[in-house]
């Protein structure tokens, strides 16, 4: 009779304290590393640039920009997952071992037999069920005639309902970024270094978040506006902004733990 062989999960690392000067170390030390690979912070950057590009190109064709808005201000929701080529090459860097291309891509592929697919399900279903009440909220303070007019008239945000919209918006926004910045800070990075489920690695992700509220506020507010502000050129700033902010979650994440 074979016996089958069960892998013992890994334990969870303990929870540190931070203080407001462990963003700039890590901001110092994910640009570090992207100037020292750059080509695949480029890389895997340019799915989502790329993306971004043809997305805008099909709606304007079709005359429906205005359904950009819920996809540009969702987009951080979707950025942890695309740092996990990145933080992969920040944890080759740091162990010293070589940046050899097959084996980066091979250990990216790799995850999909592991816990990352789960967490990119939640990541995804959450953005998608973001885009959905973007598009209820407006409707509901502005009306479905007002949608086709945002683009040829963006004025009409500032007018009526739209102050009001907007705030809303804003608000459930940040509270759906923050949920899944809460799950995700941490949960990714903990996912991809150690065979745990993607249960425990939320788990221990949101008792970060819980241990450094203010540093973490920060820490996601400062994503936030340094992807919002890199997809204004037409995306392009993400050639940049991602890969930096990619591994500088990687320097954050293990500062995070122990």
């Amino acid at each position: 009779m074979t016996q089958q062989i069960m892998s013992t999960p890994s334990p969870l690392p303990e929870v540190q304290q931070l203080s407001p000067a462990d963003i700039s170390r890590c901001l110092r030390a994910g640009l570090r590393d992207f100037l020292r690979a750059p080509a695949f912070g480029l890389l895997f950057a340019g799915f989502y640039v790329c993306g971004g590009i043809v997305l805008w190109l099909v709606l304007t064709a079709a005359g429906k920009e205005w359904w950009l808005m819920p996809f540009i201000l969702g987009f951080p929701l979707l950025a942890p997952f695309a740092a996990v080529g990145l933080y992969e090459v920040s944890r080759r860097i740091e162990a010293g071992r070589p940046l050899i291309w097959r084996e980066v891509i091979g250990v990216v592929f790799a995850q999909k037999d592991r816990q990352i697919p789960s967490m990119a399900v939640v990541i995804l279903l959450m953005f998608m069920f973001w885009v959905f009440v973007a598009h209820t909220i407006f409707a509901l303070f502005m009306g479905m005639q007002a949608m086709t007019l945002v683009t040829s008239s963006p004025a009409i945000l500032f007018h009526g309902n739209g102050p009001a919209m907007l705030a809303v918006g804003s608000l459930i926004g940040a509270g759906f970024a923050l949920a899944l910045f809460s799950f995700t800070v941490a949960g990714l990075p903990l996912l991809l270094e150690r065979d745990v489920d993607f249960i425990s690695a939320i788990i221990l992700s949101v008792r970060c978040v819980m241990l450094n509220p203010g540093v973490m506020l920060m820490w996601g507010a400062l994503i936030g506006l340094l992807l919002f502000a890199a997809m204004v050129p037409l995306f392009l700033g993400l050639f940049v902004a991602l890969p930096v902010l990619g591994h500088a979650s990687w320097h954050m994440y293990r500062r995070l733990t122990l």
